[in-house]
């Protein structure tokens, strides 16, 4: 079963199987084809978002275990609808004692059966971060005991003992030296954790999928799912996490087709591509999971001419870069330093003995090869490559190529060789042992995927504000915006290439929600008048502002204005009051992930307490009347083109190549914030509402549609891509194109950047069986799609 649109879910124990089976109606109503599904299998418990798997074997008691997912398949396949599922093959839970097999390889060591199933150095004991003192201090203030058969730790973590350590009356000492594992302090996990986590949470361990036997084990139930006709494809979780993303996908689809069902599954992976890094299409899979036309969309709401006025803004306030790429720079920097020595260490271990195994580069010192191996993952231009040490991909070539370019004025003297050394392995041309060659290639392209990922994401975003509607998941925060031929070509090359990729604009990981991005991008195209209401904003609330800096105060004066809820009235009290504990939770996590005036490992509470009083101020009725009112007035002025920004993204979602998916509650406005904000309960029976009446004008054009893709699904699914020109004085605000196959013609027109435009004068689309005015094709709505 094929999908043509779908929704997605997060499933937790507070929103079931049961939950999502009562609005299975809804969602056939609203022309979704697959439920989209988040982790199904047993995690940790009370997760709220199923990623810390703790059992693979076995689906979630606390959805409901496997009867309640049959009778939600049961359900959507009476609405003739499938399911895709979440799969996690990357990582597993290990917090709170509730993985088994994790305990067993603590209590057995490498005599577990289970010890080939997460990536360890076993050259020493297990390390376990969990003590909030180092060792010795804890175990004088009685912190750490034996009690039974587990050590415990703080009253309430538990370890499993040894065997023959079980009932024993020894010191706590001798009894914690006998152990497969040792307790740690918290702070050393970056420096000397010796197996791998997921990106830097200790509570994640990485699996060895690229195992066979691991594969399987980790497998099976999505394969018994598959072949039960329970399930129609998979979004596999981090891919570039695993040790040989090509292979894994490649066998996972081999297993799929050797299965005696026939049908095709669709296999999407989480994928970040980096600014023109193209998709392998010798993976066997269908495309990513959308990150990547996320940003494409976004990237083409932004008017260019907003770059330097607003980057010029920045520097000004804020003291930090204009730019991105210097702020990018010192983050990884930054990571790799902080928070990822451990790793580091173990790949420059694996580079000097790879280096050892050959006379021609046995003079290579660790030394000479770690300040190598950091300054090439200082400039890593995307997640990794994808050598396996005795051979790579062709288009790897040009990622090494431009991180050499990178790199060079990094280097230091003399020490090009090194780094020209340590390219050619992850070319598999290097000298050397290929098993040596092989972990350590592994342990460097293992390394620079969270590099990238905590680096720019979760570091270099919450530092650069610029303009926040071009800092999220996959983002080029480097391009400012994109064009129409621009996009064109990347559309045109969709539909030969992806067809069946899916496509989204909203996600349970993205940091502004889809229509707080359309909003933002429309201060793009007024810079002046968005920078008029800032020096505002700065007078009115220049006593609240002492003791919070300006690039703080800038970042959430963005945050107010994109995400200020609908209907929300200036003098609503108690409304305020909700939209400020949103801000509040959003500005913590900010100022955490950014790291300059506070942290997540050394929380400044009195900062964060003058940011906090600094929202609570802003938003009180009676206090910032003045500042509210100017806010609110702001948004008014720019509602018109914000909405056409919403509606433009949500149009192209639906009708270019590739499969539209719905994150839950998104098919109404969307201005929700960084997790958990963006994983609040949906109110269906409202959107049953808005569906019936067609009240909302985002919703309704969802539901068009999506009837007009389940009315001609092949002409969705096969339809070519082909760009129609459009002229006159406002041709560069429209985006226009057709769609052709097996007789049928889909054209399409969206408005773009419609801040100021109050008409469309002689601007004509050349659709090539009947063109037409821009003043007739956009009568109702600033979109159009129709079969001609």
């Amino acid at each position: 079963m094929t999908p043509r649109a779908t929704y997605r879910l997060q499933l937790h124990k507070d929103f079931t199987f049961a939950d999502a089976e009562a609005i299975v109606p809804y969602l056939a109503d609203l022309g979704i084809s697959h439920a989209y599904l988040s982790p199904i299998t047993t995690a940790t418990k009370g997760s709220m978002h199923g990623y810390d798997v703790v059992d693979p074997t076995r689906i979630n008691p606390e959805l409901g275990g496997e009867d309640a997912f049959r009778s939600l398949v049961a359900a959507l396949r009476a609405h003739d609808m499938g399911v895709v599922i979440d799969i996690v093959p990357n990582h597993m839970g290990v917090a709170g004692g509730e993985n088994a097999w994790w305990n067993d390889v603590l209590a057995r060591g490498r005599d577990s059966e289970f010890s080939d199933v997460f990536d360890i150095d076993w050259k020493q004991p297990i390390v376990l971060p969990v003590l909030g003192d180092p060792l010795p201090k804890a175990l004088a203030d009685g912190a750490v005991v034996v009690e039974d058969d587990a050590i415990v730790a703080y009253g309430e973590h538990r370890f499993p003992l040894r065997a023959e350590d079980r009932g024993t009356t020894d010191a706590v000492e001798d009894v914690l030296d006998r152990q497969h594992y040792r307790l740690a302090w918290w702070r050393t996990a970056d420096d000397e954790l010796n197996w791998r986590r997921f990106f830097t949470v200790n509570e994640l361990a990485g699996v060895r999928v690229g195992d066979p036997k691991v594969f399987e084990r980790t497998h099976a139930l999505i394969f018994r799912l598959w072949e039960e006709g329970l399930i129609d494809g998979v979004r596999v979780d981090h891919v570039d996490g695993l040790t040989d993303p090509a292979d894994y996908c490649r066998t996972l689809r081999q297993r799929f087709e050797d299965s005696p069902r026939k049908d095709h599954a669709v296999i999407w992976i989480e994928k970040i591509l980096g600014a023109g890094e193209p998709l392998a299409k010798d993976w066997g899979v269908d495309g990513t999971s959308g990150y990547d036309f996320m940003e494409e969309v976004a990237a083409l709401l932004h008017d260019p001419a907003g770059e330097t006025p607003l980057a010029e803004a920045w520097a000004s306030l804020s003291g930090r870069p204009a730019e991105f790429a210097p702020e990018e720079l010192q983050a990884r920097q930054d990571e790799l330093a902080w928070q990822f020595e451990g790793q580091l260490k173990s790949c420059v271990r694996a580079f000097a003995k790879l280096a050892e195994s050959s006379d021609e580069t046995l003079a290579l010192t660790p030394e000479m090869l770690r300040r190598a191996i950091q300054r090439l993952l200082w400039v890593f231009p995307v997640y990794r490559t994808y050598g396996t040490g005795s051979d790579a991909p062709a288009t790897d070539a040009a990622i090494r190529a431009d991180v050499r370019a990178r790199v060079e004025k990094f280097i230091p003297p003399g020490e090009g060789f090194v780094v020209d050394a340590v390219l050619a392995w992850l070319a598999g041309e290097g000298p050397g042992d290929p098993d040596l060659a092989h972990q350590a290639v592994r342990r460097f392209q293992q390394l620079s995927a969270p590099v990238a990922a905590k680096g720019v994401e979760d570091t270099a975003f919450y530092r650069y504000g610029r303009l926040l509607s071009r800092n999220d998941v996959g983002f080029d925060a480097e391009q400012f915006a994109g064009t129409i031929d621009g996009f064109h070509d990347r559309m045109t090359a969709r539909a030969t290439d992806w067809p069946r990729a899916m496509l989204t604009t909203a996600t349970h990981d993205h940091k502004r929600g889809e229509d707080v991005r359309a909003r933002l991008a429309v201060l793009s195209e007024v810079p002046d008048l968005w920078l008029k209401h800032v020096a505002t904003w700065n007078d009115v609330a220049a006593e609240a502002l002492e003791g919070v800096d300006p690039a703080d105060a800038y970042m959430l004066y963005q945050t107010l204005f994109g995400a200020w809820p609908q209907g929300l009235a200036t003098d609503d009290a108690a409304g305020l009051s909700a939209f400020a504990e949103r801000v509040n939770a959003w500005q913590q996590k900010a100022l955490r992930e950014a790291k300059l005036r506070s942290s997540w490992e050394a929380p400044d509470e009195d900062y964060e307490a003058r940011c906090k009083a600094l929202v609570e101020r802003l938003l009180d009725p009676v206090q910032s009347a003045e500042f509210l009112t100017d806010l609110t007035t702001l948004i008014a002025e720019t509602a018109d083109a914000a909405q056409a920004n919403s509606l433009a993204q949500m149009a192209l979602r639906c009708t270019v190549p590739g499969v539209p998916d719905c994150y839950q509650g998104t098919e109404l406005a969307d201005l929700s914030l960084v997790d958990p904000d963006n994983r609040r309960p949906v109110d269906y029976d409202r959107r049953r509402q808005v569906l019936e009446s067609r009240s909302d004008p985002k919703l309704a054009l969802l539901a068009d549609l999506l009837a007009l893709r389940q009315a001609n699904p092949d002409l969705f699914a096969a339809g070519d891509y082909r760009p129609v020109t459009v002229e006159g004085a406002r041709a560069d605000h429209i985006l226009a194109f057709e769609r052709q196959h097996g007789g049928k013609t889909l054209c399409v027109a969206v408005a773009l950047r419609m801040a100021g435009v109050t008409d469309w004068g002689d601007t004509r689309i050349g659709f090539t069986d009947q063109p037409r005015s821009a003043a007739e094709a956009f009568a109702d709505r600033t979109v159009y799609a129709a079969l001609d």
